[in-house]
């Protein structure tokens, strides 16, 4: 291992750090486990030399793959961030330690979201504490972990221009999707020990797709009576994550919603770059910083590698290296509890030296061994295990489609004068029963202070009494529509399942 740490260093441009403070043993590098590790970008390169400085250093047996991913990559033209012998260590190790990276302007996708989703990583894991009064903080009181769902919602990443004024994301939410995740949060608060979940949503909006993981939270909950659960709409709980942190344990949310409420939480804690992050799926697990590269900074030796080391505790929980990660979690306490603190977390009040990347990395070491003298020192979070938790099936429902939305593009006078247009074309066999403009209904019976843009939905419903119709006539209303001059963008059939809508209507029904 110690060959290829210095191989590593040398291959990166950041500061030379003494890997022989530690030498491993020939049974140590026996048991050591291979990790796939990338320097990144920016920052990058520094937090992560002094985070292994630390791990070797404290004894941690591991065997470092070497990968470069982001910018470098993104610039040899592999569009996806990581070459393929990458891939190949990834699904070799499936274990990554990851520097933060940056993700070229252009409409690249991030390279963090790729891996997260070609390995299926869906539980995002980062807990949150504040670690007054030795770091300043808004809140001396907050230890919390949200848990944060991976792979769907709004970060699905589909997206589409549809008119010359509108652009589309959609929001795609699953119910083996929301279990999975809601599953792993209660599975992590019992081996964590912890009281109650958490679940944030906007429901009371989007019923359907927040409904949704709502219900399958109320479902999961059932399954774990010593654990207290309770819902809260996503900006109340935010809200009260601020004021009354100790309110939480775990937090579960879709994508966007746990995005957004971990880096609050991380700022709460007085810096984001005290916080690390899991990334867990059933075929492998990443281990990163919350914060991004920061290149104005880079080269600097006054980042703090906090973030990354948390992240890094994590990864050798997750590994079975308990002991180890408990006493690198002790030292750094300490170090905090001495007041030898990076920019980011230095104040006159609460810090007795400012230090840079190295010396902190060097003031860890000097205190492994040692414990903090008022922190608790909880053991930093275990993941739960890389198995298959038992898995609802997914019902199997009856299914009709009843009307289709069809989404136009058009340019007219008014909602009216639209609808009399679509009227005079044959429908065959539907009935237009409502248009809307961005989900505000504006005919029949519209507001005219409604303001309304060039994208339109119109719904057509099923007509002459028939229950039900077929793609075929869809498929019919649509030659109609095109024929007469439609600009017709996208369709939505409307489906009853069981006899239950699945779908929305417009606002101002």
């Amino acid at each position: 291992m110690l060959h290829a740490l210095r191989e590593t260093v040398s291959e990166n441009p950041s500061p030379v750090v003494d890997w022989a403070c530690h030498i491993p043993s020939m049974e140590e590098q026996i048991q050591e486990t291979p990790i796939t590790v990338a320097y990144g970008d920016g920052i990058g390169p520094e937090i992560m030399a002094a985070t292994l400085n630390i791990l070797v250093n404290a004894g941690a047996k591991f065997r470092p793959q070497v990968i470069e991913v982001g910018e470098k990559i993104y610039q040899r033209g592999f569009v996806s961030g990581i070459s393929p012998d990458g891939w190949k260590s990834l699904r070799n190790t499936k274990v990554f330690l990851k520097a933060p990276v940056t993700t070229p302007p252009g409409g690249l996708k991030s390279v963090n979201l790729t891996i997260r989703k070609a390995f299926s990583l869906y539980a995002n894991v980062r807990p949150c504490v504040t670690y007054a009064p030795h770091v300043r903080a808004l809140s001396s009181e907050m230890n919390l972990v949200v848990i944060r769902e991976n792979e769907e919602d709004l970060y699905a990443g589909i997206e589409h221009r549809q008119t010359d004024d509108v652009f589309q994301c959609l929001k795609l939410i699953s119910r083996s999707g929301s279990e999975r995740v809601i599953r792993y949060a209660f599975e992590f608060a019992r081996a964590n020990e912890r009281r109650k979940v958490t679940c944030l949503t906007k429901d009371n909006i989007m019923k359907l797709t927040d409904g949704l993981f709502h219900r399958v939270f109320n479902e999961v909950s059932l399954g774990y009576p010593e654990i207290i659960s309770e819902h809260l709409t996503v900006d109340h709980g935010i809200g009260k994550m601020i004021s009354e942190p100790t309110r939480f344990d775990v937090i579960v949310a879709p994508n966007l919603y746990g995005d957004i409420a971990s880096d609050l939480a991380a700022e709460v804690t007085g810096s984001i770059a005290l916080v690390g992050s899991a990334n867990i799926g059933h075929h492998g697990a990443m281990f990163e910083a919350v914060h991004g590269s920061a290149p104005v900074i880079a080269g600097t030796d006054t980042a703090n590698p906090s973030g990354l080391l948390l992240a890094a505790l994590m990864m050798l929980r997750h590994i079975g290296q308990y002991e180890v990660a408990n006493r690198i979690h002790r030292a750094w306490l300490r170090t905090l509890e001495d007041g030898i603190h990076t920019a980011d977390c230095y104040s006159k009040q609460h810090s007795a030296k400012k230090v840079g990347t190295k010396a902190f990395a060097a003031a860890v070491i000097q205190r492994l061994g040692s414990n903090p003298r008022h922190l608790v020192a909880v053991s930093p979070c275990i993941p739960v295990p890389q198995r298959q938790t038992p898995q609802s099936d997914v019902p199997l429902y009856e299914k009709e489609i009843v009307g289709v939305d069809v989404f136009v593009h058009w340019r007219g006078e008014s909602p009216d004068s639209l609808a009399r247009t679509l009227q005079e074309i044959d429908s065959n066999g539907f009935g237009l029963s409502m248009i809307t403009n961005r989900g505000v209904k504006v005919w029949p019976n519209g507001l005219a202070e409604s303001f309304c843009t060039d994208h339109w939905r119109c719904r057509f419903m099923v007509a002459n009494g028939q229950a039900t119709v077929s793609l075929e006539q869809i498929n019919g209303l649509l030659s109609n529509l095109v024929s007469a001059g439609i600009d017709v963008i996208k369709i939505e059939t409307l489906c009853i399942f069981d006899g239950e809508p699945g779908y929305s209507m417009g606002h101002g029904q």
